[in-house]
């Protein structure tokens, strides 16, 4: 493919894809334009700085080189871009039709990453992580899931490098969603609802609470667990970490690409966030022009209500994990001890963020913004029955704050260029549109009393 891909049409929308001669080359590492250093990752037992050493027992030592690297651009080996050329470049499309629905003078676009084999955007990292696990020779990877979508990414890149994945899934996810657990089987991986029998951190969680539906942190402490007992495996985590987030920068160099084949510009980045991926992936490569250029561009992190690690927990030194296995990491966190309500959006029920969208929130770069789920399923199928797709219940938040913005331009009458991240398709989220078609959808909003109660349990540091 010699030549830009692009389908317009004022009826249809505008769908660009670029030639596969144009995935990018490297990996863009933000650090290296960071304002402000971030803080040291610390050992949980002697709060001193974290090396290569300690971290050798649950990763690959390539992939600690890329969390720990200086480097502006990091290498895509070209076996691994073989792979993204499966559904790489992802298409950047104008949402005309939902432009019109709204009577927006605003232009919305959408870098669509459900098109990978996965549904959602994890398949970027996951196939990274295990070519690095494969090549020192791993021979398991043990793993978290909240509602799905990483678990299936991960279950794809152990069967294509012939490794064996072993997922903890959220137990609220696991009963919401059969057909996600059902895909990560049908790749080849084990599934494990979370907390478990299996570890000592599940039976632990059980003991006190036999009716735990679980959380990410949880599920996070089990697959550690059982990465560290056995020597042949390695731990593998979707969100949060550097290395992680290096990864999905593919998503927004494509997007600086296409925007600059179509002659706009975002004055509005916008994803979801959890951990962080989905939003670090399409806005840091935006971000670096914003650092270097002096590009005007805001940049919304968008979170629910119920889980509101940005817009209402402190800036802190945290374990990742609920039982604190894990490094301390400095990230705005409502507390490992939190317990999210059992919201729809699985991949959003974190208590922590990635330390560089924390940091980037912290010096005003990032805005944080936080929405009740109700709002966010009604414009998920305004989205449906515009754009034709139907969201993963995490990808309504972006799109919810894509529409109030496009909303806001319309009331000024202004031309705002608004850029999100669709970060994975609702396929087999169905439960939770019957939920909310049916009325029985709840809105939950976290109270000052849990706050303080879950905040309570943060470690001195």
């Amino acid at each position: 493919m010699s030549t830009v891909n692009a389908v317009q049409s004022p009826a249809v929308g505008n769908r660009l894809i670029l030639p596969e001669s144009r995935i990018p080359t490297n990996w863009y590492n933000i650090v290296a334009d960071l304002p402000v250093p971030v803080p040291p990752v610390l050992h949980p037992a002697t709060h001193q700085p974290v090396g290569p050493a300690d971290l050798a027992p649950l990763f690959p030592m390539a992939l600690i080189m890329q969390e720990v690297s200086p480097e502006r651009y990091v290498p895509i080996p070209e076996e691994l871009r073989d792979m993204y050329r499966l559904w790489r470049p992802t298409p950047l499309v104008r949402a005309v039709r939902l432009e019109n629905a709204l009577d927006t003078p605003a232009h919305i676009y959408y870098k669509n990453e459900s098109v990978s084999p996965s549904g959602s955007h994890k398949l970027n990292t996951a196939l990274a992580q295990a070519y690095y696990n494969k090549l020192e020779g791993v021979k398991k990877i043990s793993t978290e899931t909240g509602a799905g979508q990483w678990g299936s990414a991960l279950s794809i890149a152990g069967a294509f490098f012939d490794i064996d994945i072993d997922v903890f899934m959220v137990k609220v996810s696991y009963q919401q969603k059969p057909y996600r657990r059902s895909v990560i089987q049908a790749y080849g991986a084990a599934v494990t609802p979370s907390p478990s029998e299996r570890t000592n951190a599940g039976r632990a969680i059980l003991a006190k609470d036999p009716d735990s539906r679980g959380s990410l942190g949880i599920a996070i402490s089990e697959a550690v667990e059982v990465a560290v007992s056995d020597p042949d495996a390695r731990y593998s985590l979707g969100s949060v970490l550097n290395h992680v987030l290096l990864h999905q920068t593919v998503i927004g160099q494509e997007a600086v690409d296409g925007m600059a084949e179509i002659g706009e510009y975002p004055d509005v980045v916008i994803g979801c966030v959890g951990g962080g991926s989905n939003f670090a992936g399409l806005a840091f490569p935006f971000l670096h022009r914003t650092l270097t250029e002096g590009q005007q561009t805001r940049f919304l992190a968008i979170e629910p209500s119920s889980c509101p690690t940005l817009t209402r927990g402190p800036y802190a030194y945290d374990f990742g994990d609920a039982v604190g296995m894990t490094p301390l990491i400095k990230m705005y966190t409502l507390g490992h001890d939190f317990m999210p309500p059992g919201i729809h959006a699985g991949g959003l029920r974190y208590h922590g963020m990635a330390p560089l969208i924390s940091a980037f929130v912290k010096t005003g770069h990032i805005e944080p913004r936080a929405y009740e789920q109700r709002p966010c399923f009604e414009a998920a199928t305004l989205f449906a029955r515009t754009e034709g797709i139907i969201p993963a219940p995490e990808t309504s938040y972006a799109i919810r704050a894509a529409v109030d913005e496009a909303l806001a331009a319309k009331e000024t009458g202004e031309k705002r260029v608004i850029l999100f991240n669709f970060s994975g398709h609702g396929h087999f989220d169905m439960a939770a549109y019957d939920a909310y078609l049916a009325g029985g959808l709840e809105n939950h909003k976290m109270s000052e009393d849990d706050l303080q109660k879950s905040l309570a349990t943060l470690p001195q540091v």
